[in-house]
């Protein structure tokens, strides 16, 4: 028997809307590997090929490095589908359903920045939420309700945005678009000025895809009013969340994380600006995959 097979893996999965990250740990202080694939949603379980998809290309992945012995997966929109899921993510390592536990993708996400009790997070990704793991191993959270009723600051919420504006301003004044950098930026990336382009590309492909038209949006704020505002709209609303926190469980250190967060230098700064000087805000990437690998890991060890 070769090292590699006498090795115990732990695999972590963050599952995001707009990507799906992994990592391969072989001692709780060693990642041996880590990519990322196409997103993935536990609500996309039951429609169609997607999540399975993801999950082989993981595996395919995963495959040049080790043979995971444990699977820890955070899967945005966690809650439904439980069992059909931890198949899913099971069935291309081989692995018994029991070997595979699942949580939500702010927790290990949360995991990788605090201790229990130690502070709070807030995320800026496709969605948005703020979250709080007390010492008891409690989640809570605010936000985080989805695109449709909320998920303020997020990519969606500031592609959003941009599109209304643009659209809006398109009823009220035709072709006005050509004078916006931001709305230039934003037919390219769907293909066409015309709205069947913006309709086809909005209804008919998922929430990270649409999530991902919020780098139009940066791409141009240096050159057009409209995109500023929205990404200093977008600091506001993760300001909110902190101090919906604060207000629940009293004053701890804060740490913004989230690639729509990182999209431009605005929407840290308006958020900082938006709270108290004092307030205990810093920035992080939260590699929540890292995480999950460890925590695979402590119980392939257990």
């Amino acid at each position: 028997m070769n090292d590699r097979q006498q090795t115990l893996f732990g695999l972590g999965i963050d599952a995001g809307g707009s990507e799906t990250r992994w990592a391969l740990a072989a001692a709780p202080d060693e990642i041996v590997a880590e990519g990322a694939v196409q997103g993935m949603s536990a609500l996309q379980v039951g429609k169609g090929n997607h999540v399975r998809d993801a999950m082989a290309e993981i595996a395919a992945a995963v495959a040049k490095h080790g043979t995971p012995h444990r699977v820890h997966a955070g899967v945005t929109g966690f809650g439904e589908n439980i069992e059909t899921l931890r198949g899913l993510v099971a069935a291309p390592f081989a692995l018994e359903g029991s070997h595979v536990t699942l949580a939500s993708d702010m927790e290990i996400a949360y995991l990788d920045l605090f201790a229990p009790g130690e502070g709070y997070m807030v995320y800026a990704g496709t969605g948005s939420v703020a979250a709080f793991i007390d010492a008891e191993g409690t989640l809570h959270r605010a936000g985080g309700r989805g695109v449709v009723v909320d998920d303020g600051g997020s990519g969606f919420w500031i592609a959003r945005e941009a599109m209304r504006r643009v659209w809006r301003l398109e009823d009220e004044a035709p072709g006005s678009w050509r004078a916006s950098p931001m709305a230039c930026a934003l037919f390219d990336a769907v293909g066409g000025s015309d709205w069947a382009n913006s309709r086809e590309y909005i209804y008919a492909r998922d929430r990270g895809s649409v999530g991902r038209l919020a780098l139009a949006v940066a791409k141009t704020a240096n050159d057009d009013p409209a995109a500023r505002e929205i990404l200093m709209a977008a600091g506001v609303e993760l300001a909110r969340l902190a101090k919906a926190m604060t207000q629940r469980y009293g004053p701890r250190p804060v740490v913004l994380a989230g690639r729509a967060a990182e999209l431009h230098p605005l929407v840290p700064e308006t958020m900082r600006s938006s709270l108290p000087a004092d307030f205990p805000l810093t920035f992080r990437a939260a590699r929540g995959q890292r995480a999950a690998a460890r925590i695979a890991l402590k119980k392939a060890l257990a």
